[in-house]
């Protein structure tokens, strides 16, 4: 860390992609705090106990973590010693800048473990609250209330700094043998380290920057039977003996429900006798255990408790304890926010720089314009051009695509209907958020006003769409209220409010006027800055949303003018785009966000919509081995998405899946478990639709990835089941290669596949039930085993450049909306049967017509000879009576007895009113012609009267 307690370690240097990350414990001192910030970035909860070789005087003059330490503490130079594992997190935390470190303290609370809270400075010994770390920080669970016999179980999910909760703060006076730390374990989770303590892997006796930090965890119940507690409950360490570190002590006791002391010994001559005595005079409960002594838990007074220690274990400690806690946090009416940390006056908040007040008041000036707005109407008042306006535009263009009719008048039609949209999205009055949006971000620091209007925007989209739930639940449960439920599903789908929104906003306004030319006289109007700073934010690596979730549409004019902005800047750079595909809730993003430290979880409350895309550099040292210069990754939203219909889930998902494997050089194909037959389905849509899109040149390749594996043996016991998967796939080309003639005999033509190398087993993501189960170090593991799969291939390609990859979304895109007909089937069998019945359905009319013309022919010379003066729609339908009923004898069969009758079933009903319907039409339409020609023949006779 040398040179960085001043110029700091900075985010968009550790999320560049580098050297792969060491699995193994021993590395040296150098690469000590780079290994544990990327393992911890792959949610490695197993980075805190890498061991460090020996170090010694002679090759650390220059070590700044060296000399952090020394600075920190007397070190004894002649005695050479581990690093401890603490040390190294808060040398990072202290090395890091602002960014970073908000990073890296939610990766932490992601892998259950606890959180600093008060901290030193290594300098001055002022005390700071990093407040601004834990602004991306969202906690779930349920509380649980007993009321006239009856449980009440109710779901709450929040940002940690909004969460009023008891806080129970430990401290120890003087020296202990029992560890603090491995008691307050027990206390939440004890099968896992929340507080690292003295007999964790790599402990040493002596720790330099962790005296005096007081670190916080939360525990958060599940609401089943075997919680420790019935609500949310915040746990706060301060590590060290809190004699020497008086300030912090004093400030968590202020803000604490409970207190609970460690002493070793309890008599009037200690120092220790003074502050115990203190904590008993004060109105805080307080639970005081005692080493040396035996005693059980007994009551001293109201609300003060005393625990004697001595030949227990820390079970028998904790059960004891738990129960204590919760009667007095429930009979306590002091609560705990991390917010209310900014307010007291004997510490300081990372929050007061000037630059991050700055990018909050900017932010907090937007978020007020939504104040006492309820949050499912936020979108239609602020952002009204991606709304009905929108979804309009993108109905009426995809029927561009399909005119019936008078091509050109139906054409004409509908430019008329898609530039009075366009006109309408100008109209819109005027948007004071995106007025105020572009204002700030020019004028503030980006960096800070962006995340700052991140973590707001979220906050009030999390306590909305929480809300909708809460009643959601309530209301499942009448049946009566189907109606309601509706309304409060698209209410939900309105509540989802996120930064993605409002650059979505910015594409239309941006979209309309560029399509109309709005251009006004003079100035330039704000809307033609609008991609510059779409196309600034995506080099800093902010995912930008490529194709609109709620539409399943990609703005193409706005898309095509962002990018080009970024080859301006960049200049064309060569990228080589990763995609992923998978089933709803396969744990894609997770995936992504663990591989590249990315933050693809755009919306608070909710799972990706439509498509993201994010540059990651690749860093100077691997830099010469690829011939690209950044990985751009795109994160979908998941197939068979349960609030699409039918027949819209099947055509959504095909053009969806076809457009994100066709853009990317690779795709992750994503299979929650071990059966891939959805994704196979998809796959089949994919390569028959690349085959029908002959103008598009493209050259994709897929890796299968197989999340939440649990069997070891996994890869080796599915060979079978692998090489079937084969099978079926290059099946299924053969016969769509076959419908489409074209020259490809197997799947890996079309989509490039290895059965021996591209299909890879994930560890299951949580190491027991969340929401306090941490990551499982496996699944880091497959993520790291992965991506270095993923560079190996990727060393192979050219990449494209940006410009290309550019034209080929065009390109792309423009040929899906082109292709209707095979988006609408589950799979290239279902359209081989489709066809086949079309054929069938084309002889059933054709015997239908042929007797028709038969009645036809025997009638005209009878109307001719005048015998025949008036057809009856009755006696020609008695006459193809038989021949219709004929018919309907093979159309059964054929539905019933077919070899694919469980795949036609589906049309069974369509098929056969569309006989009747041809019949019927039939009938009638010779009757129209038959009267048409007695009447002609009646006029003639008439004509050849008045001339006689």
């Amino acid at each position: 860390l040398q040179d960085k307690c001043d110029q700091k370690l900075f985010l968009t240097n550790l999320l560049k992609i580098g050297l792969p990350v060491k699995q193994c414990d021993i590395t040296s001192e150098k690469d000590l705090v780079r290994v544990f910030l990327q393992r911890l970035m792959m949610l490695d909860y197993k980075a805190r106990y890498i061991l460090v070789q020996q170090y010694s005087p002679d090759d650390t003059e220059e070590n700044e973590m060296y000399q952090l330490m020394k600075n920190s503490a007397n070190i004894d130079e002649s005695d050479p010693s581990h690093v401890h594992p603490m040390d190294v997190q808060m040398a990072a935390f202290h090395c890091s800048d602002s960014f970073l470190k908000q990073k890296m303290i939610t990766k932490l609370a992601e892998c259950q473990y606890a959180l600093p809270l008060l901290v030193p400075d290594i300098n001055t010994d002022k005390i700071e609250c990093p407040l601004w770390t834990f602004r991306q920080i969202t906690k779930t669970w349920k509380t649980t209330e007993i009321k006239e016999n009856a449980k009440t179980v109710t779901m709450k999910s929040m940002p940690i700094y909004k969460a009023q909760t008891p806080m129970v703060s430990f401290f120890r006076l003087g020296s202990m043998s029992l560890s603090k730390s491995q008691l307050m374990n027990v206390l939440i989770n004890n099968r896992h380290d929340t507080f690292f303590h003295r007999n964790c892997p790599g402990s040493t006796k002596s720790r330099h920057l962790m005296d005096g930090v007081a670190e916080i965890a939360w525990y958060c119940p599940a609401g089943k039977e075997n919680d420790f507690f019935t609500d949310c409950i915040a746990f706060c360490n301060l590590h060290g003996d809190s004699l020497e570190n008086g300030k912090q002590r004093e400030i968590l006791t202020e803000m604490s429900s409970v207190i609970v002391v460690l002493v070793p010994t309890l008599n009037n001559k200690d120092e220790n006798w003074k502050v115990v005595l203190e904590l008993m005079k004060s109105r805080k409960p307080l639970i005081c255990l005692i080493a040396d002594d035996n005693c059980g838990a007994k009551v001293i007074k109201h609300g003060k408790y005393q625990m004697g220690l001595n030949g227990k274990n820390y079970a028998d400690i904790s059960y004891q304890l738990k129960e204590i806690i919760q009667e007095l946090v429930s009979g306590s009416d002091t609560s705990f926010q991390l917010e209310s940390m900014a307010k007291v006056s004997e510490i300081g908040v990372d929050e007061d720089e000037e630059v991050c007040k700055k990018g909050k008041n900017a932010s907090m000036e937007i978020v007020e314009l939504f104040k006492e707005k309820d949050v499912s109407e936020i979108k239609d008042k602020f952002l009204p051009c991606q709304g009905q306006l929108w979804h309009d535009w993108c109905k009426i263009k995809r029927e561009t695509y399909h005119l019936k009719g008078q091509i050109e008048k139906e054409n004409l039609v509908k430019t008329k209907q898609l530039k009075e949209v366009r006109q309408k999205q100008c109209g819109a009055e005027t948007n004071r958020v995106i007025d105020l949006f572009t204002k700030f971000i020019l004028a503030c620091s980006t960096s800070y006003f962006i995340k700052w209007t991140q973590i707001l925007i979220d906050a009030v989209s999390t306590k909305g769409v929480s809300l909708v739930l809460q009643n959601y639940n309530k209301t499942w449960s009448d049946i009566d209220k189907q109606t309601e439920l509706e309304l409060l599903s698209k209410k939900l789908q309105s509540a989802t409010f996120g930064l993605e929104h409002i650059f979505r906003e910015m594409g239309q306004i941006y979209e309309a006027h560029k399509t109309l030319n709005k251009l006004s006289q003079g100035q330039k109007p704000d809307w033609t800055k609008y991609p510059e700073l779409a196309a600034d934010l995506m080099i800093s690596g902010h995912p930008i949303e490529l194709m609109d979730g709620d539409a399943g549409h990609v703005p193409l004019i706005w898309i095509s003018s962002l990018l080009q902005k970024v080859i301006n800047k960049l200049g064309d750079p060569k990228v080589f785009v990763l995609s992923v595909l998978g089933v709803q809730s396969s744990g894609k993003s997770t995936m992504l966000n663990a591989m590249f430290g990315l933050q693809f979880a755009v919306s608070a409350g909710r799972c990706t919509k439509g498509a993201y895309m994010q540059l990651v550099k690749l860093s100077e040292e691997i830099k010469d081995n690829y011939k690209f210069d950044y990985i751009l990754v795109v994160d979908t939203e998941g197939l068979r998405a349960l609030e699409l219909e039918g027949n819209a889930t099947l055509h959504h998902d095909n053009e969806l899946a076809t457009f994100v494997v066709g853009l990317g050089n690779m795709t992750l194909i994503n299979i929650f478990g071990e059966n891939p037959a959805d994704m196979q389905d998809v796959l089949q849509i994919v390569v028959q639709a690349f085959m029908r899109m002959k103008k598009v040149k493209l050259s994709p390749s897929c890796v299968f990835v197989h999340q939440n594996v649990t069997d070891i043996a996994a890869a080796e016991k599915n060979m079978d089941g692998k090489r079937r998967l084969q099978e079926k796939l290059d099946k299924m080309t053969q016969l769509a290669a076959k419908e489409e003639v074209c020259d490809v005999e197997c799947f890996s033509d079309v989509i490039a596949f290895d059965l021996q190398t591209d299909v890879k087993y994930f560890a299951q993501l949580w190491e027991g039930s969340p929401p306090m189960a941490p990551p499982n170090p496996g699944y880091s593991e497959s993520v790291q085993e992965l991506k270095s799969i993923i560079l190996s291939k990727a060393k192979q390609s050219t990449g494209i450049t940006l410009s290309h990859f550019n034209n080929k979304i065009q390109d792309l895109w423009n040929a899906l909306m082109n292709e209707h007909f095979v988006f609408s089937f589950k799979n290239t069998q279902e359209i081989a049967v489709y066809r086949k019945l079309e054929v069938q359905y084309g002889n059933w009319t054709w015997v239908l017509r042929s007797e028709m013309l038969n009645i036809e022919n025997q009638l005209y010379p009878r109307i001719e000879k005048g015998q025949l003066d008036k057809v009856e729609l009755s006696y020609l339908n008695k006459e193809m009576s038989k021949k219709y009923k004929e018919i309907t004898k093979p159309i059964v069969d054929y539905f019933e007895d077919d070899k694919d009758k469980e795949m036609l079933v589906q049309w069974r009903g369509r098929f056969e009113n569309k006989i009747k319907e041809f019949h019927e039409e039939l009938v009638r339409g010779v009757k129209r012609k038959l009267d048409e020609v007695i009447q002609q023949n009646n006029a003639r006779k008439m004509l050849d009267k008045k001339k006689t």
